[in-house]
């Protein structure tokens, strides 16, 4: 009986702790919750925007192999300076040149250079993605082409002299 005693009390005792322990956790975080938001609040107000000439780029038809190459142009109209962490393409066939983590002012404008090496076949889409510090984090752009496969189609024919 007494040992049932001691194991009511030491249970008793346990639930007690943890709930006034849980207290003391659950008003600093809500404190810690409220710094939180005011500084992302405060950090808002103030960030960069990427705004496009284009998005996307057609090549249009080109023959398999044929090395292409675009540039796309964007502006800081934001009011923070842009950068750019991090460019990856959707496969390694396209490459993406980009003023690596070099800040552009607002107002400033910059270029990323996209080279397509030409592989694929039929209508290939390729996807370029931006790490950047914007809003959003992360910004999207496209190339596409229509490969025709060497030595079957109209560019195989000579022109007239």
């Amino acid at each position: 009986m007494k040992t049932k005693s001691i194991y009511v009390f030491a249970t008793a005792l346990a639930v007690m702790f943890s709930l006034t322990s849980c207290k003391g956790q659950g008003e600093k975080k809500e404190t810690s919750n409220a710094v939180t938001t005011e500084v992302a609040a405060d950090n808002s107000a103030k960030r960069p925007v990427m705004s496009f000439e284009k998005k996307e780029h057609d090549f249009g038809t080109i023959v398999a192999g044929t090395p292409q190459e675009t540039v796309f142009e964007f502006t800081n109209t934001g009011d923070a300076p842009l950068i750019i962490s991090n460019a990856r393409s959707s496969c390694g066939c396209t490459v993406p040149d980009y003023p690596q983590n070099t800040p552009i002012a607002p107002g400033d404008k910059g270029e990323l250079v996209v080279k397509f090496n030409g592989a694929g076949a039929n209508l290939v889409t390729k996807t370029i993605t931006l790490t950047t510090n914007t809003a959003a984090g992360t910004e999207m752009l496209r190339i596409k082409a229509f490969i025709e496969p060497k030595g079957s189609g109209a560019f195989d024919v000579p022109m007239k002299k």
